[in-house]
């Protein structure tokens, strides 16, 4: 999983290795199975959840090389940072529960800004954290969106409404793929409603040729977007 540039590569294991520590710490809870689960287990799933446990821990491990050559953090402030031991903690078993890169890459993101000034509390990075568990990529492409329709590619070059136009037209021009499937991000829309991202209404609801192009994210919205992106 290339989420850093090759050169930034995990310590190596004699040094202090946070990547590695932390992922095993986080987990070492799994229960005991009984053996036709741990044979299943084994066969199917343990071969998939390895790979994945292993590029997670390069991932931390690559991160932690950057915030020290990049930010100055080194690893002992990061041992005695709980601020950044709880995200890794927290996004490591969310990481592993996701196949999904986007998801991936927000995880490491937040653990990254976690260490860093600025950061929001240890309760609202819970929060985040939590979120990014929970929803989907499409979740979190919608709510890109939102926040700056005009930085979309798609819609600057095709949309294009003449004299109304409705934040359900923008979606699907922004996002082919989902032309048709109302159902779906009708219930993204809703979801990210529920957990405060943004306060519009309805996606079909028509108003001006511009209204759809204005940012709709909330002030928590916008927090959470910053946290889940990259620092560097």
């Amino acid at each position: 999983m290339a989420i850093f540039d090759q050169e930034h590569r995990p310590p190596e294991p004699d040094e202090f290795d946070t990547g590695y520590a932390v992922v095993r710490a986080a987990l070492g809870g799994v229960p005991l199975l009984g053996s036709a689960a741990q044979e299943l287990l084994q066969r199917i799933i343990a071969p998939p959840l390895a790979r994945r446990q292993q590029e997670w821990a390069e991932s931390i491990g690559a991160a932690v090389r950057q915030l020290e050559e990049q930010k100055g953090v080194t690893p002992e402030q990061l041992r005695d940072n709980p601020a950044f031991v709880d995200a890794v903690l927290a996004a490591t078993q969310a990481a592993i529960r996701t196949s999904q890169e986007e998801k991936r890459v927000a995880l490491l993101n937040a653990t990254v800004n976690s260490a860093l000034p600025g950061a929001p509390e240890i309760a609202e990075q819970q929060m985040f954290i939590s979120l990014v568990d929970r929803f989907t990529e499409w979740h979190l492409r919608l709510l890109k969106l939102i926040q700056n329709p005009k930085g979309n590619e798609k819609v600057r070059d095709g949309y294009r409404p003449a004299i109304s136009g409705s934040l359900s037209q923008l979606i699907e021009v922004a996002f082919p793929e989902l032309v048709g499937r109302r159902d779906l991000y009708d219930q993204v829309w809703a979801d990210l409603a529920a957990a405060g991202m943004h306060r519009s209404g309805s996606l079909q609801t028509m108003m001006s040729a511009d209204g759809p192009l204005q940012k709709r994210t909330t002030e928590i919205g916008d927090r959470f977007l910053r946290f889940i992106e990259s620092p560097f």
